[in-house]
This record gives C-alpha cells, structure tokens and sequence, in this order.
C-alpha cells in the first residue's frame, strides 16, 4: 500500500497513480489461478502442447492448465482441435468454448458458456500451482 502524508492510503503500487477512489484492476480475470468464473462461464488460461503422444488434460502449471493434443500445430487446427477434445469433457457443445485469444500460440484463453460438469482438476481442494 502507498499512503498520502497525512496517513491516508492511496492504494498498491502498480507502477502508475491511482487515485484514492480508483480500485486497481487486476490484469487478468483468473487473477493467480488457472481458471476464474465470469457469471456462468469459465474462463480458464491454457497451456497447450500439441503433437502430443495423447489428448489430456494435464496439471496447472502456474496460471495456466497444460492441455495436450495429437494434433499438429498447423494454422490454429491444434486448437480447434483442443476445443473439440475439450467440450464433452465439459458437458457442453463445440459452440460453447470461445477462443479469447492463442488461436495460433500455445499461450491461450478459453471461456466456456455453462459448464455441465468439471475435470477433477477444477474440483480438486488442494491444487497443486507449480
């Protein structure tokens, strides 16, 4: 926290001026977690690995979840590949799972509308950040 001279706090450091009544904005939704709710839709941060030797859904990796595929990385086929591997292991249709962005990097965002189950990884108490 930074405070005025008078004692009153001005907020957390975030390399710029905030004002006292400015609520700093986190940079990203799922803020130190791979995954965040949005309402109904969940927004999780991927890793992806494709030309795997299996689809899976892997551990978190710091903020994001390591997804393998079989397919190629070859002009976001990878990840349209992910997103068809990924939607029946969420209850939901291919529709439903928005590339936010990474269509083409390994670096990607995913938000699904209404998820009607949960890979174990998301309902595990104790998740393991490495």
């Amino acid at each position: 926290m930074l405070f005025f001279a008078d004692g009153n706090a001005v907020g957390t450091w975030c390399g710029q001026y905030h004002s006292p009544m400015a609520t700093p904005r986190p940079r990203n939704i799922t803020g130190d977690s791979f995954f965040a709710w949005d309402g109904d839709t969940l927004v999780v941060n991927i890793l992806g690995k494709p030309s795997a030797s299996k689809d899976a859904i892997g551990k978190p990796k710091g903020t994001q979840l390591k997804i393998s595929v079989t397919a190629k990385p070859k002009d976001g086929k990878a990840t349209d590949y992910m997103v068809r591997f990924l939607a029946p292991q969420f209850g939901v249709a291919v529709a439903d799972i928005e590339v936010v962005f990474g269509q083409e990097n390994v670096n990607k965002q995913l938000r699904i509308k209404a998820p009607r189950k949960l890979p174990a990884v998301f309902t595990q108490s104790d998740l393991d950040l490495e």
